[in-house]
């Protein structure tokens, strides 16, 4: 009995280990997963493509292509993204996998080479590759010598937003201030144009990064006032947290709470009131240029208007007074049914028929 424990014992052991098998490889390459990038080409001149191609990277993630100076795989991008052909680069979005390919234009950068391909995520979490590329015709100088120890930087005061908003920023322009901060350097050796990450981050979102060169030299035991321009997207408000990083560390954070542009707000109010009206003023204006007019609305604006004289200066009307005498009769009655005039009414009244009055001088005819 105790024989065949023996014997089944190692059988056992093997099927375990061969069901978990499967799981381990997964989790490992996972795990050990880099993002990778091949070119088409390692060398090509201004005017001409290079197809750059990737595998290992988030899937459906937004990548940027560009084409740096002054950088290597080893050091990466040793005067940031500033040595880089900015305005030719490229987006590319990965597939479901993680790959991508994609066509990049080949331009000069504002460094010397040695060049590399810059490929790094635009949104999420960071995650770069660089692959050494040749621009033919380009420059190339040696990339400075690197430090052994490492300038160390840190915030000796606090730092402050300088600035303020015009009239622009009232009306949706981007808010831009100035971060001023005091740094010094404890390491052993000079730190010279050292790029920092500025990042802005809108209350519980991560910060978006951008990175900032700051031109001079700081020696070892120094400091320095830097001044590093921090921008937002237009019509942007509420309460914003500015962050400085250098070297992979935070080194400040300074709240900056940006007012909501009320010029906007009142543009579209004043854009609600004034095109109705303009609306009703104007068809109120064709309804009285097409309805018909009647004739004694003419009469009134022949009356009325520039139109009412005649060519002898008189406006049509005669101008020979009415007599004091004449009483007005009424328009529903006829001459011989008017009533009697004031002197008719105080005279005594006689049914008798009266003879008419003839002029002087003449008889009656019998």
């Amino acid at each position: 009995m105790n024989g065949r424990l023996r014997t089944g014992a190692p059988v056992l052991l093997a099927l375990l280990l061969f069901l978990a098998s499967p799981l381990a490889p997964t989790g490992t390459a996972s795990a050990a997963g880099k993002p990778a990038v091949t070119l088409s080409s390692a060398q090509a001149g201004t005017g001409a493509s290079v197809t750059v191609s990737g595998s290992g990277w988030r899937p459906r993630t937004l990548l940027m292509l560009l084409i740096c100076g002054r950088a290597s795989p080893a050091r990466g991008l040793t005067g940031g993204t500033n040595s880089c052909a900015n305005a030719d680069g490229r987006a590319v979005t990965t597939d479901a996998v993680g790959r991508f390919t994609r066509a990049l234009p080949v331009a000069e950068p504002p460094d010397p080479c040695p060049c590399v391909v810059h490929v790094a995520t635009a949104t999420g979490a960071k995650a770069q590759a660089d692959v050494v590329f040749r621009v033919a015709g380009h420059p190339v100088e040696p990339l400075p010598a690197a430090s052994s120890s490492g300038g160390r930087l840190a915030v000796l005061t606090d730092t402050r937003l300088d600035g303020s908003g015009g009239l622009l920023t009232w009306f949706g322009a981007p808010p831009a201030r100035t971060l001023v901060l005091t740094v010094g350097n404890l390491g052993t050796t000079t730190v010279k144009d050292p790029v920092f990450q500025v990042g802005t981050a809108h209350g519980v979102f991560a910060p978006q990064w951008d990175e900032r060169q700051w031109r001079g030299t700081i020696p070892p035991g120094g400091k320095a006032r830097v001044r590093l321009p921090v921008e937002l997207s237009a019509g942007a408000h509420g309460d914003y947290t500015v962050s400085l990083k250098y070297g992979g560390k935070v080194l400040a954070e300074q709240p900056w709470g940006v007012g909501r542009p009320w010029g906007v707000t009142l543009f579209w109010i004043l854009l609600c009131l004034v095109v109705p009206a303009a609306v009703f003023r104007i068809g109120m204006a064709v309804v009285d240029r097409v309805r018909p007019r009647t004739r004694r609305g003419r009469r009134t604006r022949r009356g009325h208007g520039p139109d009412r004289y005649g060519p002898d200066g008189h406006d049509g009307r005669d101008p020979s007074p009415v007599p004091a005498s004449t009483s007005a009769i009424l328009p529903w009655f006829t001459p011989d049914t008017a009533p009697a005039t004031a002197d008719r009414l105080s005279a005594p009244h006689d049914d008798r028929p009266t003879s008419p009055r003839l002029p002087a001088g003449r008889e009656p005819s019998e």
